[in-house]
């Protein structure tokens, strides 16, 4: 990779509800790769209504294949799930299954890759127990988690199709978990 080409990241979350609160997150949290210098891609909803992952099997549908090469140029990723009875959706942990396909290439699964990480659920406890676990399924697909993750109740905050929240800090620290994958991205490019 060299540093005249644009930094790519890409965020994968949200629900199967179009505009849910999850689904706000993620591209508050890109808006904040972009201000970094990044160009983003969002791979949300109907989008993510994949086949069940099966590595036994070779053919995949044109939406996961479109979602692993999406994957695999990706200089970074922003992965937000909703929290569902204390761990991450379904929907969201089948999409990351997919980075399996990943296994064999020169830059292997997530490895060089920063992640930001972000959990919102109705309640503290869904939103934390949730981002363990995604920060546990970044490591273990080789990714380096940001210094700062994102647990969000949304119980307390809300977000507005425009970006906006009831919570200003959280719009902030969301931003800023899109500026490190995008920072961390750069610098790698840098040779840093």
């Amino acid at each position: 990779m060299t540093a005249t080409r644009a930094i790519k990241v890409l965020g994968i979350g949200g629900s199967l509800r179009d505009g849910s609160q999850s689904e706000r997150a993620l591209r508050i949290a890109l808006a904040g790769a972009q201000s970094a210098g990044a160009t983003t891609r969002a791979v949300t909803g109907s989008a993510l209504a994949l086949p069940f992952y099966d590595a036994a099997l070779d053919q995949r549908s044109p939406e996961a294949t479109a979602l692993v090469e999406a994957v695999r140029e990706a200089d970074g990723l922003v992965v937000v799930s909703p929290g569902y009875h204390g761990a991450l959706s379904g929907l969201v942990k089948n999409a990351l299954d997919y980075v399996e396909d990943l296994r064999s290439d020169a830059r292997p699964y997530l490895d060089g890759r920063g992640v930001g990480l972000v959990a919102v659920a109705h309640g503290w406890q869904a939103a934390v127990t949730t981002l363990d676990q995604l920060r546990t399924i970044a490591h273990a697909l080789r990714g380096w988690p940001t210094p700062l993750g994102g647990a969000v109740n949304s119980a307390e905050v809300k977000f507005d199709e425009g970006g906006s929240a009831s919570d200003e800090k959280v719009v902030g620290n969301l931003r800023m978990i899109g500026r490190q994958v995008a920072e961390f991205a750069l610098a790698r490019a840098g040779g840093v």
